[in-house]
């Protein structure tokens, strides 16, 4: 124990008598793990922010809009624009053996939202109660719609959280009520806040019951089709089965209006599945890259630790020659400065460890951006970085030590 000792103190007084090249050799390291380790905690917030926001619009939520169908099968010259219906989704619901939930939804942009003390515009949407099954609606206040609002056309609404700032200014909201293009609506619910920053565009959407949003404010612009709808959102039994469900929906649609469903561009939807795996593989990458570019920086200070350790052979060999000659052994010689160039890289990663953590837990008292979380120490990337440092604290280590171990007692003495 007492020569462990020995040797860390030598050490330090090794890199206290050269500061210079030392602080540069240590500051090398240390940047390139606290670089490393900063970079691929960014991307990793980047990663959780884009995720949460995925999660605030439902898990696993797919979207189908009306689109454009060729005229003719087969023919791309001309195209017929179809609008979704309340049948399509009822055969949707009935005949996909795969789907987990469906709801159908009109949307109206246009709709004046007036209370007794201010007005808004934002989104009108006409929804089944099963809608917060399929997409994300956390209810701060009140009640969430029921099957009895949509059955009996209750003349009810919930509000979005930036909707009820607007109409509802400081003061109570549930049990007041709005006129909606001057028709009256008991509000009995509010929502949380959803997403960050300024993006309000879920916030400001009003919610009522799907069967009154048809008798009241029918979808825009579907020509003479009575039971329009704006859109269906789905979801297959398990995340496995999206592919599955969506082919299913698409032969349903195309069968109802007429198409081939093999003809995708026909097809207006978005696929949430699709994206959060195409984002998570762009993440993939980038952390793929980031830890290459983290390794090569990593030999780089490795070389630089060889280096630096070569010429701490070079300077004390007088003194590795006077050790041996007294009796150290040649094991005690390289175990010393195998200790020294280890300790000397995982000084600087830890020192580089610690500053990218401390840089990332004041980013935490900051406000996010939208699509962005605060940025996190992430165990693997530590995890290797720190096995990374280990491996280049031996291979550092090693060639020098040994060089030193074998020097011969009588030329090491002679050398001046």
């Amino acid at each position: 124990m007492r020569l462990i000792f020995d040797i860390f103190a030598q050490t330090l007084r090794t890199l206290w008598a050269h500061k210079l090249r030392s602080f540069l050799t240590m500051f090398g390291i240390a940047w390139g793990v606290g670089s490393l380790l900063l970079l691929v905690g960014l991307g990793e917030g980047f990663r959780s922010g884009n995720r949460k926001q995925f999660d605030e619009i439902g898990e696993n939520v797919l979207f189908i809009f009306g689109g454009r169908a060729p005229t003719v099968n087969g023919s791309f010259t001309s195209l017929r624009q179809y609008y979704l219906t309340y049948k399509d989704y009822t055969d949707v619901v009935a005949e996909c053996p795969d789907l987990g939930a469906a709801v159908p939804i009109i949307a109206r942009d246009d709709i004046r939202a007036v209370s007794d003390f201010y007005q808004s515009s934002g989104r009108l949407m006409g929804i089944p109660a099963e809608f917060n099954q399929v997409r994300y609606v956390p209810v701060a206040d009140g009640r969430w719609l029921n099957d009895l609002d949509d059955l009996q056309k209750r003349s009810v609404v919930v509000l979005g959280d930036e909707a009820r700032r607007v109409l509802f200014p400081g003061r109570p909201s549930v049990g007041s009520t709005i006129l909606l293009n001057g028709v009256r609506f008991e509000v009995i619910g509010t929502l949380k806040r959803i997403g960050h920053g300024d993006n309000n565009t879920m916030n400001l959407r009003i919610f009522i019951p799907f069967h009154t949003m048809q008798d009241n404010f029918r979808p825009l612009n579907v020509g003479s089709i009575d039971n329009a709808i704006s859109f269906i959102n789905y979801q297959a039994k398990s995340r496995a089965l999206h592919e599955a469900a969506k082919v299913e929906v698409h032969k349903i649609i195309a069968r109802n209006h007429g198409f081939d469903y093999r003809v995708l561009d026909s097809f207006d939807e978005w696929d949430t599945v699709n994206t959060v795996d195409q984002v998570g593989k762009i993440f993939d990458a980038m952390n793929m890259f980031l830890g290459s570019v983290g390794l090569v920086t990593l030999a780089l200070g490795a070389i630089g630790i060889i280096n630096i350790m070569l010429v701490a052979v070079a300077d004390r060999t007088r003194e590795i020659g006077l050790r041996k000659a007294i009796g150290a052994t040649n094991g005690s010689i390289m175990f010393q400065f195998f200790v020294e160039g280890a300790f000397l890289t995982l000084l600087s990663g830890a020192i580089g460890m610690g500053g990218a953590a401390a840089l990332m837990k004041a980013l935490s008292f900051l406000p996010s951006p939208p699509g962005w979380d605060t940025p996190k120490l992430v165990p693997s990337t530590a995890a290797l970085a720190i096995g990374s440092l280990a491996l280049a604290g031996v291979i550092a280590g090693l060639y020098p030590a040994r060089k030193a171990a074998m020097l011969q007692p009588v030329e090491a003495l002679r050398k001046e």
